[in-house]
């Protein structure tokens, strides 16, 4: 049971790589996309073809994975940024399983539906990290989960995070402000793409195989439902989100009682979660981040400004006198 539960974080965490990019697009940009699903075939694929055929180490191909999703992202977000809503939503659903079309029959490079097998386990330093042992796979997991989340989190309070939240509330007000609408719509696909590209990276080399049956739509779901779950805008909740859903996901086998559940109960749960969610708590179960001013010495902008009112009104009354 140990060595079950120990599966289910190590898919919580890639997953939440995942939950993460697609918070920037959906949360923080407010743009519908269901294409992870897409960015974690191609982050997969990269990873296996060049451990397998050019004889690279895994450490080496997690740069070039992220990289390569990173420019399908920002092909895909390009011609999409007119669309919104439902349109953008079946847009980039389209692009999705285009790509995993183009893998499924891509014979010469990806093996087509055979996909690729013995993929090499990881390394460092000489350190052979096991997928079968769990406890350093996991580990090394839950490092990458930790560095995106800060990497994520900053980028969030920065001055690209503050445009994002712009965009998402009224994009023709971000406009007339002078924020560059195109430009951060793009870079939020591509960081998106990035961090989908590098959780298909950990989980080729976690399975050790690749095979284009994995990358379906149902992928991109469960992502949006991980995102909706924990709540939109908030890394913390991406988190949450995902390790919900993946123990909901694992917990009939978890318990034993598997064989009581049909193969399709899975979609017909996510999809009840995904309706409760919106009537009931749209904001999720942890909700949106709020941004605090405790750091830079300012609880709150009203003190802030009627301090600064103070000063200037005690100045002018000394140069009064």
């Amino acid at each position: 049971m140990l060595s079950f539960f120990l599966l289910i974080l190590i898919y919580t965490g890639i997953y939440s790589l995942m939950a993460l990019g697609q918070n920037v697009i959906t949360g923080y940009t407010g743009m519908l996309s269901l294409c992870q699903a897409g960015f974690f075939a191609i982050g997969s694929y990269v990873t296996a073809i060049l451990c397998v055929k050019c004889g690279w180490g895994f450490f080496a191909t997690i740069p070039v994975a992220a990289l390569l999703s990173a420019m399908v992202g920002v092909l895909i977000g390009l011609p999409t940024l007119r669309l919104k809503g439902d349109y953008l939503a079946i847009a980039t659903l389209g692009l999705g399983e285009i790509i995993r079309n183009v893998i499924n029959n891509w014979d010469s490079l990806t093996n087509g539906p055979m996909g690729i097998q013995k993929i090499p386990k990881p390394s460092f330093f000489g350190i052979e990290i096991n997928p079968y042992s769990k406890w350093g796979y996991l580990l090394m997991v839950a490092i990458f989960v930790l560095v995106f989340y800060l990497l994520l989190k900053r980028l969030a309070d920065s001055r690209m995070g503050r445009a994002l939240e712009a965009i998402r509330e009224d994009e023709i007000a971000a406009g007339s402000m002078g924020i560059n609408v195109t430009k951060y719509k793009v870079w939020a696909f591509a960081i998106g793409a990035a961090c989908a590209g590098v959780a298909g990276s950990l989980q080729a080399c976690f399975s050790l195989s690749v095979t284009p049956g994995t990358y379906t739509f149902m992928v991109s779901v469960i992502v949006l439902c991980m995102v909706v779950l924990g709540g939109m805008g908030n890394f913390k909740a991406s988190i949450v989100g995902a390790f919900i859903i993946q123990l909901i996901s694992y917990f009939p086998q978890l318990v034993g009682i598997s064989n009581k559940f049909p193969a399709q109960f899975k979609q017909i749960l996510f999809g009840l979660i995904l309706i409760v969610m919106m009537i009931y708590r749209p904001q999720g179960i942890m909700g949106r981040s709020r941004r605090s001013f405790s750091k830079t010495g300012r609880s709150c902008p009203f003190k802030f400004l009627a301090s600064k009112v103070r000063t200037v009104f005690k100045s002018s009354k000394e140069a009064g006198r």
